[in-house]
């Protein structure tokens, strides 16, 4: 975090309590932070750290699974909102998928709020959907697994057509092999057999403001790799 000398860093899945942050460790110097804990101890959870000082921190959206779960914490800049959010994953089977596809409903429900209110957001974290062909390796054998199903795509679709928001990566880095998570079997990581399923997804206002988008992997961390975006700045 020191050496990226980023402004506002977005985690997610931190699977901790707020009581198990209090070391040192997890308040790096110069850097105010936020989190948004599951009611489960070890599961989930989100969190913000960030050099610029929020005007408000809204946790939650308002519905069991994101509030329960901690999956979502906002700041308010002013000018600007970031968020961090973690969306539900339906690998687990059909229970979970269900989860997934009511988040997804209510959470579109509430980015059409944020549309209407014209309010400039960065909405960092992992959505758990890979978007398009090019957004995983093997797409012709996942199209019935979680992750890529049609129904997750088509809301995908909605969120950068019909709403408007943007996806800030593809602004400007088209590339092919671009990933941000490998599962932990079969040498996925080593062979870059991967999803990108880790997005910064933008309001249309701040599309002229990206100035870079890479994905770290020089180091591994866990098994998704941090999405680094330059942006200009956003402060009037």
């Amino acid at each position: 975090m020191q050496k990226q000398d980023a402004d506002i860093i977005c985690v997610q899945e931190i699977k901790a309590q707020e009581a198990d942050l209090q070391h040192e460790q997890f308040h790096p110097h110069g850097y105010q932070c936020f989190f948004h804990a599951a009611e489960k101890k070890g599961y989930s959870g989100v969190g913000i750290y960030t050099r610029l000082t929020p005007l408000k921190v809204i946790t939650g959206l308002g519905f069991s699974c994101a509030d329960q779960e901690g999956r979502y914490v906002e700041a308010d800049f002013g000018d600007f909102c970031v968020a961090s959010l973690y969306m539900p994953s339906g690998t687990s089977g059909e229970l979970r998928q269900a989860v997934k596809f009511d988040f997804l409903e209510q959470y579109g429900a509430h980015l059409k709020k944020l549309k209407e209110q014209g309010k400039e957001y960065v909405i960092c974290g992992d959505w758990n959907i890979a978007h398009k062909q090019i957004d995983l390796k093997n797409w012709r054998g996942n199209q019935k697994n979680s992750g890529f199903l049609p129904e997750e795509r088509a809301w995908m679709d909605v969120l950068f057509g019909e709403l408007g928001f943007v996806d800030a990566f593809r602004l400007i880095n088209q590339e092919v092999d671009q990933y941000t998570w490998w599962s932990n079997r079969g040498q996925a990581w080593s062979k870059n057999v991967g999803w990108r399923i880790d997005y910064q997804v933008i309001t249309p206002g701040l599309k002229d403001k990206v100035l870079s988008a890479t994905i770290y992997k020089d180091t591994r961390f866990s098994d998704h790799a941090p999405v680094l975006i330059d942006y200009e700045p956003i402060t009037s």
